[in-house]
């Protein structure tokens, strides 16, 4: 199985306090997903970010297909990083680092997502026509939304 890497920066006009304390919210993954994902928390939001914690989402990434997927809150450093990883999902592997850093008149989010396809040949074979441009696609929305939330980066 082929280890693929998507990573994105993003600076904001936020405190670190800010910032965590939007990011770390796990129900507000649903504002910063795009509404035709059909994306729905079923459980394990109810509060503040944790590690063992269990998240379990329904999500409809292509063709109207309803997926279930349960992520489990792997590190947590208040106001620096967190990690999530797929537990049960569409991906052979999913591991989602999220770090926060204060810098002059802000901060810097990077997100940093390790994955793995299943379907052997199959998945590669779709990954650079569906599953690459999808997640690209919305983690330019999630930079968008950011960016209404809270403004751009001077």
């Amino acid at each position: 199985m082929k280890l693929y890497r998507l990573s994105q920066k993003q600076r904001l006009p936020l405190s670190v306090e800010a910032a965590w304390n939007f990011l770390s919210d796990p129900k507000n993954l649903s504002v910063i997903t795009p509404d035709y994902m059909g994306f729905t928390i079923v459980s394990g939001a109810d509060r503040k970010m944790y590690p063992g914690q269990i998240i379990q989402y329904i999500v409809t990434p292509v063709l109207g297909i309803k997926n279930t997927w349960v992520t489990e809150i792997t590190h947590v450093v208040d106001q620096h990083y967190f990690v999530d990883e797929q537990r049960f999902g569409p991906y052979a592997l999913w591991h989602h680092k999220h770090f926060i850093k204060e810098i002059p008149g802000g901060v810097e989010m990077e997100d940093i997502i390790d994955y793995k396809l299943p379907f052997g040949i199959l998945g590669r074979c779709i990954h650079p026509f569906i599953v690459k441009p999808k997640l690209e696609e919305i983690f330019k929305y999630r930079r968008k939304k950011l960016i209404d939330l809270f403004g751009t980066f001077d």
